[in-house]
């Protein structure tokens, strides 16, 4: 659980896909602006909160001194009719200086809680994508996934502002003006008010709920949009290979379009919203002016009355103006929160036992018992697999693609759960420790080294963050890298790339060699570390992971067989069984599975030497052919 939980506390929002958006996800916010151990925060909060109940009072309070003020003028009328504009001006601007200032102040006592909410709830999710499990960030799209958090926290900060500061003031200010209406006048007033209210709100609320699918379509289409565009960013070498730019263009394109469908219905929708609010609006003005007017006609009303309706009214339509567009940024937020909601209740497919304990190893021997796996319940991946990796020694790992070798390493690393037997670290279950501390007794060089985009220093350094540079310069002199970086002009300080495509192949591999060896493990994983790299390339390699092996409890899932002849005890897998296992020498002699996957690798090698020997001497290249069609031609000369 994150540290900045409350609790375990979890945000959820209620409500389908076609549902209006409920006001739930706002009540699950309140924790967080009330946050415990905070003082500081709460007295915000409270001050924050005499300050909004000030502020329509201020604002309603004027119009009423207004009028007062209109009635007791004395003389000439035509003194009158100059006196109150300039009365009106002046009274708008006291509201107006007075309603600002006390909301600026407001809003900037209240700014501290706020972001300290959104930081808590932002926080939060990042932990909890983190947590989620590997199948899950498998399946993502990270575009996608970027977006809904970007969303969700921005549709966050439009609650604490404008839910807060605009809808409450705005009620607070409505009840105040009916209040004084039917005091002050009478019943009719108060009536023709709360039905032109009324009706403003059921035609803004209808409308907007009409809208939000059309919002959810609008945020599915840039979800998609920026998800192609991020993908095949990520994959542009792919694209340029295949002279893909015109079919990518046309993906992201189709996705543009649905988006600008979208848009537009939300556009027209918006001016059907806008014009029906005016409507109404215009409705109730007419009727209240009316019946003022007719009230000062009568002798049952003052001119300062008639003043009084007309500021109230001034006053009344600029909270309901703002209350439309308020209205539909906070259901668009709400839409946003129930995306980002919905990520934080995915629930973790992996998790800790309650109580469980860090691991303690001692000699750092693994042992599978009788473990069954299977990504989906119709698939069974790994069937009854069996076998000890003692401590200090090397056990590898082979078979054909698809076999389940690495979903050995997923296992150990505990990725996921299996369904039946054990896996335990020096006698102790891995699904009975945390998993914290079980990934931190192991070290891991995969296949294919994924890099940040920073600096060479940031990516040795990720093996155990409070390294100091000498122990970093040290891993790198191991691992054999450290000539290269210091041959370029940065040094330890040049960016790697986007995944780190800066740098080559064999680069990268010794980048992970070098962090996995300032993490300093007691357990080395090696997952097909070598398979995607040159043979020239792989034997420099092989002798940095033979020296990050030394003296560790070694588990190797390899491909090339050259690479684990000196390994204790190879184990050959096949369809998620063990159908062999030994020492090298020993399975070749017995002319199975792993001998023959031996044969098959070795002729390969041979032919790549025997073509590379014909390559470099060009007596030999003298007479060949150079495709099959020029060979056929000599063949039938001959």
């Amino acid at each position: 659980m994150s540290s900045y939980g409350y609790g375990g506390r979890s945000l959820k929002s209620s409500g389908t896909n076609n549902a209006p958006p409920s006001w739930q996800p706002l009540l699950e916010l309140m924790p967080y602006l009330w946050p415990p151990g905070r003082p500081d925060l709460r007295t915000r909060v409270i001050v924050s909160i005499f300050l909004l109940v000030l502020t329509p009072i201020v604002t309603v309070a004027t119009p009423y001194f207004f009028g007062l003020a209109v009635d007791r003028l004395k003389g000439n009328p035509a003194d009158i009719a100059i006196a109150a504009p300039v009365a009106l001006i002046v009274s708008y601007g006291v509201a107006w200086i007075m309603s600002q200032a006390v909301a600026q102040l407001r809003d900037g006592i209240f700014a501290k809680v706020c972001y300290h909410a959104l930081r808590i709830i932002a926080v939060e999710t990042f932990h909890h994508v983190h947590a989620l499990s590997l199948r899950f960030h498998l399946q993502r799209h990270t575009g996608g996934l970027s977006r809904i958090i970007d969303r969700g926290t921005k549709g966050i900060d439009r609650m604490l502002t404008l839910a807060i500061f605009n809808i409450f003031p705005t009620a607070l200010q409505l009840i105040f003006i009916c209040i004084l209406l039917w005091v002050q006048l009478n019943v009719w007033f108060t009536v023709i008010t709360v039905v032109m209210i009324a009706a403003y709100a059921y035609f803004t609320f209808a409308l907007t709920r009409w809208r939000m699918h059309i919002r959810r379509a609008m945020n599915d289409s840039d979800n998609e949009a920026n998800s192609k565009a991020v993908d095949s960013l990520l994959n542009y070498e792919t694209v340029k290979y295949f002279n893909a730019e015109l079919h990518e263009e046309n993906r992201f394109d189709a996705a543009m379009a649905k988006y600008a469908d979208a848009s537009i219905i939300t556009q027209t929708s918006l001016s059907i919203l806008n014009t029906g609010q005016r409507v109404i609006a215009a409705a109730g003005v007419v009727a209240l002016m009316v019946l003022a007017a007719y009230g000062v006609k009568q002798g049952t009303m003052t001119v300062g009355d008639l003043v009084m309706v007309n500021s109230l009214l001034v006053q009344l339509f600029i909270p309901l103006n703002i209350l439309g567009t308020v209205y539909r940024d906070i259901s668009q937020g709400l839409i946003d929160m129930e995306t980002m909601f919905g990520l934080l209740r995915r629930p973790q497919e992996v998790q800790d036992k309650e109580g469980a304990q860090p691991i303690q190893v001692a000699n750092g021997e693994i042992e599978f018992k009788n473990v069954v796996f299977c990504y989906d319940p119709d698939r069974t991946i790994l069937k009854g697999v069996s076998f000890r990796v003692p401590a200090g020694q090397t056990v590898a790992v082979v078979g054909p693609t698809g076999a389940g070798k690495s979903t050995i390493s997923r296992i150990l690393y505990r990725f996921y759960d299996i369904q039946s037997g054990s896996v335990t670290i020096d006698g102790q279950d891995i699904r009975d420790v945390t998993q914290a501390s079980l990934r931190r007794v192991i070290g891991i060089v995969p296949q294919d080294t994924v890099l940040f985009n920073d600096t060479i220093r940031y990516n040795i350094a990720y093996g155990r963050i409070d390294a100091g540079d000498p122990e970093i310069l040290e891993a790198a002199r191991l691992a054999q890298i450290d000539p290269i970086i210091r041959e370029l002009p940065a040094g330890y300080d040049s960016m790697v790339g986007e995944r780190g495509l800066k740098l080559s192949g064999g680069e990268k591999q010794r980048v992970a060699i070098a962090r996995t060896l300032l993490k300093n493990p007691p357990i080395l994983l090696l997952d097909e570390a070598t398979s995607a790299l040159d043979t020239h390339t792989e034997r420099e390699i092989q002798s940095s992971l033979k020296l990050v092996s030394k003296n560790r409890t070694t588990l190797v899932i390899a491909h090339r067989l050259s690479t684990i002849i000196d390994a204790d005890e190879i184990l050959v897998l096949d369809r998620g069984q063990i159908v062999e296992r030994g020492k090298h020498g020993e399975l070749i002699a017995r002319g199975g599975a792993y001998a023959a996957m031996w044969n098959r690798q070795k002729e390969a090698a041979d032919a790549r030497e025997r073509l590379h020997a014909v390559e470099g001497d060009p007596e030999e290249l003298r007479g060949l052919p150079t495709n099959p069609k020029t060979a056929a031609r000599s063949t039938a000369a001959e």
